[in-house]
């Protein structure tokens, strides 16, 4: 059970300050404004089901994919890490960081499909799907047995399920998520996650180095 919620907690930190969808919410709001309400939910529901699915295909083909070129999976994990931490230096320290595209197509407004651009890019970019490739990596079945390897895979899908569920909340409910916490409030919440981000990526980093030192018999 330990192992299950910290798979949870670790998939959820890790990826909502990136994905975001509260900041994605205003953008969703205003792409989507001059559709029928009935058409706005039903992009929100597919939105996030897409993202789902992207951030899982990340997470469980990532690191395989990988590993089939020759790299180790210690070296992904160090290398997730130092991109996780990387991403949560960005949003704690700069005015303004975002995984978010800030260079929608001029059409996008008219076109507003539920794949592109609201999903990709709007939704998860290539920041969101390198942290779930991290995450992935975190754990494999050699050297963890099987039963933390499933659980540790059933926490980190729950994670993502709650991903998807704050998406499809956001964007479901953009329009008053927006005037409900205003700028400030988002960005207040921006920076706390952003710290909880860059400290599971050093987490990453570390358990990376540790497993390197073990395949390879280091000191």
């Amino acid at each position: 059970m330990h192992t299950l919620t910290v798979a949870f907690l670790v998939t959820f930190g890790a990826l909502f300050p990136i994905v975001n969808p509260i900041e994605g919410a205003p953008l969703f709001y205003v792409l989507t404004r001059e559709l029928p309400e009935a058409r706005q939910h039903t992009l929100a529901r597919n939105v996030a089901i897409n993202g789902l699915a992207l951030l899982v295909g990340s997470m469980v083909l990532g690191p395989r994919l990988l590993v089939f070129f020759g790299i180790e999976l210690p070296v992904v994990r160090i290398a997730g890490g130092l991109v996780v931490a990387s991403l949560g230096w960005k949003l704690l320290s700069q005015e303004r960081w975002s995984d978010h595209s800030d260079t929608l197509p001029p059409d996008a407004m008219a076109r507003a499909g539920a794949f592109y651009p609201l999903t990709m890019p709007l939704t998860v970019g290539p920041g969101s799907m390198s942290v779930a490739i991290s995450i992935g990596s975190r754990e494999s079945l050699t050297t963890t047995g099987v039963a933390n390897f499933l659980l540790y895979g059933a926490g980190a899908l729950c994670g993502v399920i709650a991903i998807g569920v704050s998406i499809y909340v956001a964007y479901r409910f953009a329009s008053n998520l927006t005037r409900f916490l205003g700028a400030s409030g988002v960005e207040v919440l921006v920076r706390l996650s952003a710290f909880i981000l860059m400290c599971i990526g050093i987490e990453f980093l570390w358990s990376g180095y540790l497993a390197l030192k073990v395949a390879h018999g280091l000191d």
